[in-house]
């Protein structure tokens, strides 16, 4: 095999990254910071296995990484590194997230974890509405339960207001986290009906009342697990459990997973949870090939979750596994990045509350080598502004859009987002950009727009897969139309009507060939003798297109998937998902030669009925790439901004609400009209903890969950801030507000820069 260094390969690899692709076989971790490279050392890693002869026929490298957009990038790497070597693309690996793995598992056997072999899987705007109804009904036989934790100076004026303006959004958001940490512990209804009962027996009746949201989250639980089995569903988080039970209980399975994935390469180990420790080291095992790879710095999403960093953390530091490191990055200036380096050191000796020190960890990032293919962009420290000027949250919005305006006017061939902690923040951002006139793209809000595309070209493939079928013919009719489902007004209801009519019409139809093909003899339509001109028209236009589609049936499925989509789609979100689509159905016929039309109908539809979300296509998550927006200023949550870069960022509301830094600080999640600060859905969690905590001294203390809740937050709302200043590539613009009530301050990380950025601008000069 070729040196998988050698120049002849378009990945030149830096002196760090050379070292992790010298990797043959074990367990090896990886820190990578900001920018290092990461997904394609990865990439290019999983190619050069391949490519080393490592894998047996069948046998494929799995590669498990976070987000869905993730998986179509690595799928692009890997094809591309992969023809490099000079062997065929789309062989050899398989790349999934978590849910996408569960998923392949189950599907291995579903009868050996309860399921039926058609077996559905709920979205979440089905599960969402499944809980809602849920907690609905509970409330509304226990109106009074969660009295206890109100503030004891309401009035009884405000408590009746109370449950009814508020407790309900609070209960279905207590009962979505309950159910997930428990689904995440493995914990069913009726084991938690168990343990609960031998706590009552043991502590008499005062033991339920001290668990109250344990209660009231096993009866919404049990009536969302019953809704689900009804359906003959799971969700998202069922797969991931069932996944380890059904790897626990097979020992013949688990061995075919692991003869198949001899070498198992995680991305964005940071965010491990424990069931995905679980099920990678069952699938490893003790003498198997595990690389892990990711920044403990940017686990952001760890919040009463079992999601930490300390997973990696744990397992860089495990006798047996090779560290390494991937310090140098080049997407920022040498200031942004000596500004994200400060605000590690300063947490790690001088936040003020030491209980948060270890929220940030080493390496330090550090610039690329000389003669890098992707240098550090020229430095220029005028281009960082860290605003110390009090603003009001109007005024904070106003000056970023004012500051904006000013810079697209000399920037149209740059990038540039404003990231804010929160979506409704983000929303009055968008706002205010309306009213300037200023075209903006908004990454806050998910559509469904993935399944619907979906859906609609399936369709069109399964009536393309059976010709002669006059219901599908119908069904592909109303794809077409589909929009008039939505019209609105005296035309809409028009449209509506005649979509109806039409596809009555159309299903009626004996022989398809008689309306789309007529002899001279015999010709359907014209035999209809419709009065109705406007129906006529319809009919008449929808037979050339329906002639088309089926000339276009010869064509190769990805260049098919295509075609269909420019008849369909007008968006450009719609029309990317039908190549996203393509390049799959590309992909399973390569692997597959003999599939034809009903096997490519059948993959496609997976993806309508939400099971390809696992495998590249998800609303939430579709892949998004800033340079192809330049000039035009995208709106995001710094959640939703990580492992994107822009040349320009604006970060907003970095005061101490949205970044608190110590205890006594007021937090977003705890309510004013719930005593003593608790923080609801901390307590709830650790009421459900305690229950099944081997320590049998391990009792329930109130209050004690919220502390901790607090000082996990401040960790990581640091880790948040990390991860926006190393978003920028040239230009980072940092404001605060003072809130509603002018009370917040700039968040205490702020302060700490804003000096230390004073000293070096002046030591530079």
């Amino acid at each position: 095999m070729s040196d998988p260094t050698a120049t002849q390969f378009s990945f030149q690899p830096r002196p760090k990254q050379r070292e992790v692709l010298k990797y043959t076989r074990g367990k090896m971790g990886i820190s990578a910071v900001p920018g290092s490279g990461k997904t394609q050392t990865l990439s290019f890693l999983a190619a050069s296995l391949i490519a080393r002869g490592k894998l047996e026929d069948e046998q494929e490298v799995l590669i498990v990484t976070l987000v869905n957009s993730a998986v179509d990038n690595f799928s692009k790497r890997l094809d591309g590194f992969i023809s490099e070597f000079g062997l065929l693309p789309h062989i050899g690996y398989r790349v999934r997230t978590l849910h996408g793995l569960a998923h392949d598992i189950v599907r291995e056997r579903p009868g050996l974890v309860g399921l039926a072999d058609d077996f559905q899987i709920v979205d979440e705007r089905v599960a969402n509405q499944i809980l809602s109804e849920a907690a609905t009904s509970w409330l509304r036989s226990n109106p009074y339960a969660l009295d206890d934790y109100f503030n004891p100076n309401l009035d009884d004026g405000q408590r009746e207001w109370l449950r009814r303006e508020k407790l309900p959004d609070i209960v279905e958001g207590l009962a979505q986290n309950f159910i997930r940490y428990a689904k995440d512990q493995q914990i069913t209804p009726a084991r938690l009906q168990e343990r609960l009962a031998s706590a009552a027996r043991a502590a008499g009746r005062s033991a339920s009342a001290a668990l109250a949201l344990t209660q009231m989250g096993l009866a919404i639980y049990a009536d969302y697990e019953h809704a689900l089995a009804y359906r003959g569903a799971v969700d998202f988080d069922d797969l991931i459990r069932l996944a380890l039970q059904a790897l626990q209980t097979d020992e013949n399975l688990l061995k075919r997973l692991r003869s198949l994935w001899p070498y198992i390469l995680e991305d964005e180990a940071q965010d491990s949870s424990r069931l995905q420790e679980e099920i990678l080291k069952l699938l490893t095992g003790p003498h198997g090939n595990w690389v892990r790879v990711g920044d403990p710095n940017q686990a952001i999403y760890e919040t009463f979750t079992t999601a930490s960093p300390q997973f990696l953390i744990s397992f860089l530091n495990q006798p047996g596994v090779r560290k390494r490191d991937l310090p140098n990055s080049g997407r920022s200036t040498r200031s942004i990045l000596a500004l994200a380096n400060h605000l590690i050191t300063w947490t790690q000796t001088e936040h003020p509350f030491p209980a948060v020190r270890r929220a940030l960890n080493l390496p330090l990032i550090e610039p690329t080598p000389p003669g890098d293919p992707q240098p550090n962009p020229p430095d220029d420290p005028r281009q960082i502004h860290l605003i110390r000027k009090k603003l009001t949250p109007d005024e904070e919005v106003q000056a970023v859009v004012d500051s904006l305006a000013n810079w697209l006017d000399d920037h149209r061939d740059q990038t540039v987002a404003i990231l804010t902690p929160r979506n409704r923040r983000g929303f009055e951002v968008a706002e205010a950009l309306k009213k300037r006139k200023i075209e903006y793209i908004e990454n806050l809000r998910s559509t469904n727009a993935t399944r619907m595309a979906s859906g609609a070209l399936a369709n069109l493939l399964n009536y393309l897969a059976e010709p002669q079928s006059s219901s599908k013919l119908s069904t592909a009719y109303q794809v077409w139309r589909r929009a008039d489902r939505s019209a609105e007004g005296e035309a809409g209801s028009r449209a509506r009507e005649r979509l109806e009519k039409v596809s009555t019409l159309l299903r009626k139809c004996r022989r398809v060939e008689d309306y789309l093909y007529p002899s001279a003899e015999f010709d359907w339509l014209a035999e209809l003798e419709l009065s109705d001109e406007e129906i006529a028209t319809e009919l008449e236009s929808f037979r050339s297109l329906a002639r088309r589609w089926q000339g276009m049936a010869l064509l190769p499925v990805d260049q098919l998937v295509l075609s269909l989509a420019q008849d369909l789609f007008t968006q450009p979100t719609d029309l990317a998902i039908a190549h996203n689509l393509a390049i799959l159905l590309r992909r399973a016929s390569v692997a597959n030669p003999g599939w034809r039309l009903p096997e490519m109908t059948q993959e496609i539809a997976v993806i309508a009925r939400n099971e390809r979300r696992f495998t590249g296509f998800s609303e939430d998550d579709t892949a998004f790439n800033p340079d192809h927006h330049k000039g035009k200023p995208l709106i995001s949550t710094i959640h939703k901004a990580k492992g994107l870069e822009w040349d320009r960022v604006y970060l907003m509301s970095v005061n101490t609400y949205d970044f608190p830094s110590f205890p006594d600080d007021q937090f977003i999640g705890e309510l004013r009209y719930v005593r003593d600060r608790l923080n609801l859905e901390a307590e709830a969690m650790q009421q459900l903890a305690s229950l099944f905590s081997p320590d049998e001294y391990a009792f329930y203390e109130e209050g004690k969950a919220s502390h901790q809740g607090r000082l996990d937050y401040i960790a990581e709302r640091l880790r948040l801030l990390f991860v926006g200043i190393t978003r920028a590539r040239k230009e980072l613009v940092i404001t605060w507000n003072s809130g509603r009530d002018g009370s917040h301050q700039p968040a205490i990380p702020l302060v700490a820069l804003q000096s230390f950025w004073e000293e070096y601008c002046g030591s530079r000069a």
